[in-house]
């Protein structure tokens, strides 16, 4: 069986292959981050040409970053106060690295973002205490400061490649002294701001085909509903134990695709 949308044609198993990697991806991303591991791969496979593929990821993941903020605010797990001083780092940096992508290949940063996740990882596993409860002592100078700098190079990788942004953010604002359910709220209005920034641009770039973006869009919000509403019930260390899984998986993906295994 194929459909016929916006003068593409999918399959019928295509389809549930997009649409099965979304529900997934949102559902991981919700809760720790890393859910472009699973969407860009699914997209790629696809047959998307690269620079296609992360367009349009970017326009669906920015709808299960919509439902993912909406879930963890709703619940008073984000720090307002806080983001708004920090949001324009993020869309500053995600503006950069939209610019950076269409110029320069991902693989010259992938050496970088294997280490600094190995040690986000290695972090998180050795320091017990990290996000179990807030200890977190206000928007001092010193903090906004600190978060703002996070803000800006966080955005601009996600604006740049993306997979890891919401892992990377989680332990940032957990360094800081927020618990993992709060760091994640935090994590997700930052990522909503550097998938709408990019998302935006990439529109205007041409470089989204929109049937791939609206299948996988639909079940990326339905898994970010359910995922952001599992993490927000079952706490901190439900949500530090996904995101080292997560951090793993991400560390193997990318190393073998850096050394040419897949």
């Amino acid at each position: 069986m194929e459909f016929q949308l916006f003068h593409t044609t999918l399959s019928a198993s295509l389809l549930l292959f997009i649409m099965a990697g979304g529900f997934l991806a949102g559902f991981v991303d919700s809760i720790a981050g890393g859910g472009g591991l699973i969407s860009l791969p699914v997209l790629l496979a696809a047959g998307l040409p690269p620079h296609l593929a992360i367009g349009t990821n970017k326009f669906s993941a920015t709808f299960g970053a919509v439902m993912s903020a909406w879930q963890f605010w709703r619940a008073g797990k984000v720090d307002m106060g806080l983001l708004k001083r920090i949001l324009p780092g993020t869309f500053v940096g995600a503006v950069l690295g939209c610019l950076v992508m269409l110029y320069l290949p991902s693989e010259w940063l992938q050496p970088i973002i294997i280490v600094a996740l190995i040690a986000a990882a290695a972090f998180v596993f050795t320091q017990r205490q990290l996000g179990a409860i807030s200890t977190y002592s206000g928007n001092t100078r010193g903090n906004v400061l600190a978060a703002l700098v996070m803000a800006l190079a966080i955005g601009f990788y996600d604006g740049f490649i993306g997979p890891g942004t919401g892992t990377f953010l989680i332990v940032g604002f957990a360094t800081l002294g927020f618990d993992f359910v709060t760091a994640a709220g935090n994590a997700k209005i930052l990522n909503l701001m550097s998938n709408v920034t990019s998302f935006v641009l990439l529109i205007w770039w041409g470089q989204i085909l929109y049937v791939y973006g609206i299948a996988m869009a639909v079940c990326i919000f339905t898994g970010a509903f359910f995922g952001s509403r599992l993490a927000i019930r079952r706490g901190t260390g439900f949500v530090r134990l996904v995101m080292l899984a997560v951090t793993i998986v991400l560390i193997g993906k990318l190393g073998l695709s850096y050394f040419g295994i897949m």
